[in-house]
């Protein structure tokens, strides 16, 4: 059994007793010009950028880049770098940016790219991969980003990152935060000196859609359902549902004291015929009469008690508690005010 290689390459195993001289051979053949083995490939690269004049561009042949510059997403005359936007001058805006980008044009030609040689701009639909670090810029036009609730800022500081699979990965945690630092003196704004919100929005969109579609429920009516909603928060439903049972068990009270009021009242019916046909010919019949009249008052009472006045409270309790859990303005409302997703 053979020893598995710590180089980790099947060039570097033994071939007819020749380790390695073989390998020498391709390099001297000039297979090795296509990068095997991460050596260090020859000609001309795959697609050359249009650089700008103001730009600082650390470049290898294989097609990475880091471009020091101006806002520029797509032409020399894109972007607010296009608008002469340095920064240089007092109160001037300035947009400098950090672009860092694999794979220029990787997606055209179903994948296989551009010809070898070709002049390429910045493309954010067609590029392979690409962090975009800019000081003044657009970033949700120039990404394609549907507005959401957050909205589509124009002419803000950004950090966007994008590729085919985007991880970011925390060994003991990540946190998501929008809004000012804690405890900062002075209070934190934005990079342009604006005010921040006290808790700006996080928009998760599946598919970048926002909007509304038209479904049928199950009773073959038309409805209109929110693509982009509010995330629920576990702990407001959970006790939106405790308080809601709980207004369920005294209407279930109230429903059984009815039942057996009912009952009650159906035994006593059932003994009148017979109770009449004596009274006919009883002299005491109004005084039986009375007392009638008088256990059907009881009984009216001990329904209103019993079975009414739970219900009207039931019902009174539950109009605060839906409003405390269900509307928007609730101190307990169970979705996220800043948190959605579609």
């Amino acid at each position: 059994m053979k020893k598995a290689n710590p180089k980790g390459s099947i060039s570097y195993r033994k071939r007819n007793g020749k380790p390695r001289k073989e390998f020498a051979k391709l390099i001297n053949e000039g297979l090795a010009e296509a990068g095997i083995l991460n050596s260090d490939p020859k000609g001309s690269p795959k697609v050359i950028y249009k650089y700008a004049s103001n730009e600082t561009i650390l470049t290898n042949p294989g097609g990475a880049s880091i471009t020091l510059g101006l806002d520029r997403p797509n032409s020399r005359g894109s972007g607010y770098g296009a608008r002469g936007l340095v920064g240089l001058q007092n109160k001037s805006i300035g947009s400098s940016r950090i672009d860092l980008v694999v794979g220029r044009l990787a997606s055209a030609n179903d994948g296989e790219g551009v010809r070898p040689g070709t002049y390429v701009d910045n493309n954010f639909q067609g590029d392979a991969a690409r962090i975009y670090i800019c000081e003044t810029t657009d970033v949700d036009m120039n990404f394609g980003l549907t507005e959401g609730i957050v909205g589509n800022p124009k002419g803000v500081s950004t950090v966007a990152i994008k590729s085919d699979q985007t991880r970011i990965i925390g060994r003991s945690g990540i946190k998501i935060c929008t809004g000012p630092g804690q405890n900062w003196k002075p209070v934190e704004k934005t990079s342009k000196g604006g005010k921040l919100p006290v808790a700006g929005g996080v928009d998760i969109l599946c598919g970048n859609i926002n909007g509304d579609r038209m479904t049928w429920n199950p009773w073959d009516m038309p409805e209109t359902i929110l693509d982009l909603q509010p995330i629920v928060k576990a702990y407001n439903i959970r006790d939106y549902l405790k308080e809601s049972s709980a207004l369920l068990d005294d209407v279930y009270s109230a429903v059984l004291n009815l039942s057996m009021m009912v009952k009650g009242l159906a035994a006593v019916i059932a003994q009148l015929p017979s109770t009449y046909t004596i009274l006919l010919f009883n002299p005491v019949a109004p005084i039986m009469a009375a007392i009638g009249s008088l256990v059907a008052a009881l009984i009216g009472t001990f329904i209103g008690f019993l079975v009414d006045n739970p219900i009207y409270q039931s019902r009174a309790q539950k109009m605060p508690v839906d409003f405390d859990y269900l509307d928007h303005e609730g101190y307990k409302f169970i979705g996220s005010r800043s948190v959605r997703t579609t």
